[in-house]
């Protein structure tokens, strides 16, 4: 055989490879189309119709989007080593504050056990029901999906030599925001508050699972997450009051390699923080545990997530007195209800009323005051105007400016109490509901206190129809309702179509 012979072999072998692997990647892909109308009366849109939506909401009273996209499912590969997965979503809502959105446009790659993604892709939410929990912390699924570059165990991997006892899920991920143009639509050129832009992310998380159900029917699973908003610049920066020396209110920070290790291991310092040195970035994080208990047909699970700002928080330094705590019951098989979700949330302590740095005049130090989702430097943890977190410690979006005036990018009520309910069911196989209702009671926060203690109840009621007759397509419907001085009173109804293929 000759050379020639020989190379035009091996093209045609790579060009039939080539072939193969582009027609795996076009099959088992979905289309997915929605339009969606929200239509209300009062002083903000419901509340449940605005949060939990991945960003998608907003508190006006009438709004709406078209929306289309593709994906192929990385599951499609299972029987695989080498697995791809990819999507595109673009939304064109009206009444919002965008006019055009890239919600997911990303590519997953995964070799066994081990994946990588790249871009923006809605998560699901971590040891929680994703239809009927207020949602986590500290990463939820309230605001936009940031574009980030992320390595993981996406799923619990069996630990060899543990007879299947034993198993750990993790992840690593660095990203970028993409609301500077909402950053300073919303400051509207005021030199009074601070805004920040081109500023990066990090989150990691690491989760151990405790059990084997073929043997015994408890699982306890626990885990920890920590997330930091670091680098870009910021504007209207205020200096400390202890601070000595001049200072320029307008900043860039480390976005080197410095600045992203101290994103990963907490150090180094922010640019205002003056004579006292604190960690630099908006630093957060969250810890998880949950028990479940697997019955025939059923299954009951009891579980609870502790938040913390910094490290005040982290440890047992001053106790843990806030976090989320709730039940989930997944009930037999049956015409009236599915599962259901209750949920208490406190958020009033923040480590205590006082903070002080320690001076020769009072060597202690005291670091209460935490400001959940407020930071100096980066305003608040939000994307896009949507906490970052769990919605009841309410958005940005909402512009509860306290009667100063301004617009600020705050978290003005994150000293919270909450009880919430969910219930699902499938009365008919076509045929499914969803209700959530909240009490929630505020007291502002210690900055910003409410003179008296506010509140606000959150119904929603929808209706889920998918006919086999109609090939793909359903029809959702959902009433709303604001109630109480928290957010004041709002009614409301929605209406959208899908289509899946």
């Amino acid at each position: 055989m000759t050379k020639k012979s020989i190379f035009l072999a091996f093209v045609c072998l790579v060009c039939h490879s080539a072939q193969a692997q582009w027609n795996r990647l076009i099959e088992d892909v979905h289309v997915d189309a929605e339009a969606q109308g929200a239509f209300s009366t009062g002083d903000n849109a419901p509340f449940w119709f605005t949060n939990n939506r991945y960003g998608l909401g907003t508190d006006r009273n009438n709004s709406g989007y078209l929306r289309a996209g593709l994906s192929r499912s990385i599951t499609a590969d299972e029987q695989r080593n080498w697995r791809i997965g990819y999507g595109a979503d673009l939304v064109v809502p009206f009444g919002m504050q965008s006019h055009f959105v890239v919600q997911q446009l990303y590519a997953d790659v995964q070799w066994k056990a081990l994946r990588l993604g790249v871009g923006q892709k809605e998560r699901p939410l971590e040891l929680k029901n994703q239809l009927l929990s207020t949602g986590s912390l500290t990463s939820g699924i309230n605001a936009r999906p940031l574009p980030q570059v992320r390595l993981e165990l996406p799923d619990f991997l069996l630990i060899p030599g543990t007879h299947e006892w034993l198993g750990i899920k993790a992840h690593i991920a660095y990203g970028w925001y993409t609301d500077n143009a909402w950053q300073r639509e919303f400051n509207g050129g005021n030199t009074k508050y601070c805004y920040s832009a081109n500023s990066l992310y990090h989150s990691k998380a690491g989760f151990l699972r405790i059990g084997n159900t073929e043997e015994f029917p408890l699982t306890l699973t626990g885990g920890f997450e920590m997330s930091c908003q670091f680098g870009g610049e910021a504007w209207n920066l205020r200096d400390r009051l202890d601070h000595v020396g001049q200072f320029d209110s307008h900043q860039k920070m480390d976005s080197g390699i410095k600045g992203y290790w101290n994103a990963f291991i907490p150090g180094g310092n922010d640019a205002n923080d003056g004579d006292y040195k604190n960690c630099s970035g908006n630093q957060l994080g969250s810890w998880h545990a949950r028990l479940d208990y697997h019955g025939k047909g059923w299954s009951l699970g009891l579980y609870g997530e502790h938040f913390f700002e910094d490290e005040s928080q982290m440890f047992w330094q001053y106790g843990w007195k806030d976090g989320l705590i709730g039940i989930e019951a997944n009930l037999p098989k049956n015409p009236i209800a599915s599962t259901f979700v209750m949920e208490y949330l406190h958020t009033s302590d923040q480590s205590g009323s006082i903070y002080h740095d320690a001076t020769d005049a009072l060597p202690v130090q005291l670091s209460a005051v935490d400001e959940y989702y407020n930071h100096h430097i980066y305003g608040a943890w939000q994307h896009a105007g949507f906490v970052m977190g769990n919605p009841l410690l309410l958005s940005p979006l909402y512009d509860l400016c306290n009667n100063d005036g301004h617009n600020r990018i705050t978290v003005y009520h994150n000293r919270v109490s909450a009880l919430h309910f969910g219930l699902s069911g499938q009365p008919l196989n076509e045929l499914g509901y969803r209700i959530l209702f909240t009490h929630e009671r505020s007291l502002g926060t210690y900055l910003n206190p409410v003179t008296d203690p506010r509140h606000g109840n959150f119904l929603l009621v929808e209706l889920n129809y998918a006919p086999r007759w109609l090939n793909g397509f359903a029809i959702g419907a959902s009433y709303g309702l604001n109630g109480g001085d928290l957010l004041g009173h709002a009614n409301g109804g929605m209406l959208n179509l899908k289509y899946h293929l």
